[in-house]
């Protein structure tokens, strides 16, 4: 069965970014959605994560669960997803004061 799954990705190589183009439509620059059986999602989720070197990628697709979707993340050293009784949440990393910005 084919479900919608939305895809994120930033600084990403070119040929990945070409590649996520045969499957999904690129709505926004580095934005991509569209409608693909769950071994499709799975094996361009693989190919991204191989690809994703310095940049960062977030999947999000429809799941049963509470929420009614699930979060995979590449990459991202800040934001990870976690488990909260059973609810998704996004972890962030604390950032050092040099790299914060000034309020």
């Amino acid at each position: 069965m084919a479900s919608m799954i939305v895809l994120s990705v930033s600084a990403v190589p070119d040929r990945l970014r070409g590649a996520l183009t045969r499957w999904l439509l690129e709505v926004t620059p580095e934005l991509y959605v569209g409608t693909v059986s769950a071994r499709v999602r799975d094996e361009l989720w693989k190919s991204v994560t191989a690809c994703t070197n310095d940049g960062t990628a977030v999947l999000a697709y429809p799941c049963s669960n509470e929420q009614g979707f699930e979060l995979r993340t590449a990459g991202s050293q800040r934001r990870t997803p976690v488990d909260f009784d059973g609810l998704t949440l996004i972890s962030f990393a604390n950032v050092s004061k040099e790299l914060a910005m000034p309020l």
